[in-house]
């Protein structure tokens, strides 16, 4: 099925998130939409999927107009959708999840359906149980899953919106595997990142977005620094590490336990310095964000200590099995990769996440000193939006960004999952900037990253999880990210 959209635009209050965006894609191409966060990609493929709808334009289906006012309609009309976070109910059953919405009536042949997901699966390799619960599959497994019932729903066009985000590397060869394959088939194919060597590796042909407008397209052989340019209208250079650890000790940990119904943990031990940064590598699921959580006191330990040392000799004080918000008033900050469901509150703001976020005096909000606050906080975070602009109406950037912006000074320690998950190469780098002047105010970071260069390039020294063990310390400047793969996939452990 070909797919054609036209002159489409879309603004969100003053922002102009589609300005005037056309685009064709024929079936057979995996079309790449490359841009950086907050260009128009995502609501681009909202319009196309039914999750919003055009202030204007036209979307025409193998050159017949059509009209899309719902995600029904979309799946109606032969067009699927892979959201960055996977849209699927986790305390029911794979095929349950496969079933709910479709039109199957009301007593479903689960026999036949069971068979036909199977013999689905076995064209991609996959490997899920019909009966297993949602919420024990990994992301990539739920993105499996995703797929497979869009192309049971009889999807002709699949968009992937930013689907490496949160995968391990086997799982991101897969998915690859699977759209060349989909691609062979006939399927039409958009996919949406940010991420220069996906497209280049991936995609039949790119198309560029910029500040809402498409700004340009490319084939192979691709220029990654015309892509660049392309994206950002100017050239990039990465920034460097400056900060410099401090000897002072932050935080010990010692002989930390945790237990989890899937996951035990033990005997974690290990030193936190004032300015440094640890991150922690692992395949999804060995146990990092147990840690993380277990840090910032959302998660209790069953054994060993955290011990947060108050600047005199041999004076410390132990956090473990205080509560959370013990944690939160001694300078502790948790940033969740699940920005909307852990981190923000849909519906709201950002003038009221800010204000939600600021120590409460009295009864009463001063509706001006938020304002005055909320301009402040959108200026030094560089957040496109403004105070009115509702939290999920932002990119995931822009997101990103607000997350930073609400926490309180001073910090101690900041604990973060995937910062700079979903986000294009400049925004990532912005988040380093403000995260390195937290260092430099003498804050320690720990950080989960899936991007295994990010944590070599950022962290003093490293943590590897594998399958509830974790590796001591060791210096981020004497690994290789081929070495560290190895120990993520459990080679090289004593």
């Amino acid at each position: 099925m070909d797919v054609e959209l036209v002159n489409i635009y879309k603004t969100f209050g003053r922002v102009h998130a589609n300005d005037g965006i056309s685009l064709k894609v024929k079936s057979g191409t995996i079309q790449g939409i490359l841009g950086e966060n907050g260009a128009g990609k995502s609501t681009l493929m909202k319009i196309l999927s039914g999750f919003i709808q055009a202030d204007s334009g036209d979307i025409l289906l193998d050159g017949s107009k059509v009209v899309i006012q719902s995600p029904a309609d979309s799946v109606k009309l032969g067009i699927g959708m892979l959201h960055q976070d996977p849209q699927d109910f986790p305390p029911m059953k794979v095929i349950d999840n496969l079933i709910i919405g479709s039109p199957v009536g009301l007593f479903p042949n689960r026999k036949k359906i069971i068979k036909q997901f199977e013999e689905l699966q076995k064209q991609f390799n996959f490997a899920i149980s019909p009966d297993t619960y949602v919420d024990t599959l990994t992301v990539g497994e739920r993105q499996q899953l995703e797929i497979l019932r869009l192309l049971w729903l009889g999807a002709e066009v699949l968009i992937l919106d930013e689907p490496t985000t949160g995968i391990s590397a086997s799982q991101k060869a897969l998915l690859f595997e699977t759209i060349r394959k989909l691609a062979a088939q006939g399927k039409a194919i958009l996919f949406v990142s940010h991420k220069l060597d996906e497209i280049e590796t991936l995609c039949s042909q790119v198309a560029v977005f910029r500040q809402g407008k498409n700004v340009g397209s490319m084939v192979p052989p691709y220029s990654t620094e015309h892509l660049v340019e392309m994206m950002f209208g100017k050239t990039i250079a990465r920034s460097e590490k400056t900060c410099d650890t401090q000897d002072q000790i932050n935080f010990e940990i010692d002989k930390l336990k945790i237990d989890d119904r899937r996951l035990v943990i033990k005997d974690v031990s290990f030193q936190i310095r004032r300015g440094e940064v640890i991150g922690l590598a692992g395949m999804e699921g060995s146990g990092q964000a147990m840690i993380l959580r277990a840090l910032a006191g959302i998660i209790r330990p069953t054994g060993g200590h955290i011990y947060m040392m108050d600047g005199k000799p041999d004076g410390r004080v132990d956090l473990a099995g205080k509560h959370y918000f013990q944690f939160r008033n001694l300078g502790i900050s948790f940033l969740p990769a699940a920005r909307l469901e852990e981190g923000l509150v849909q519906g709201l703001s950002l003038a009221e996440h800010f204000a939600l976020a600021e120590k409460q005096e009295g009864f009463l909000i001063d509706r001006e000193e938020v304002e005055k606050l909320s301009q402040q906080r959108i200026s030094d975070f560089n957040i496109r939006g403004t105070p009115e602009s509702r939290i999920e109406e932002l990119s995931g950037g822009n997101q990103q960004r607000a997350e930073l912006a609400l926490m309180r000074n001073p910090l101690r320690l900041l604990l973060l999952e995937h910062p700079t998950r979903g986000l294009d190469i400049e925004s990532s780098m912005y988040i380093w900037t403000k995260l390195k002047q937290r260092c430099a105010e003498g804050a320690s970071i720990l950080f989960i990253s899936s991007d295994l260069d990010e944590v070599v390039h950022y962290s003093d020294r490293i943590l590897v999880f594998f399958g509830g063990r974790v590796s001591p310390a060791f210096d981020a400047s004497l690994v290789t990210i081929d070495q560290l793969g190895q120990l993520i996939g459990g080679k090289g452990w004593s």
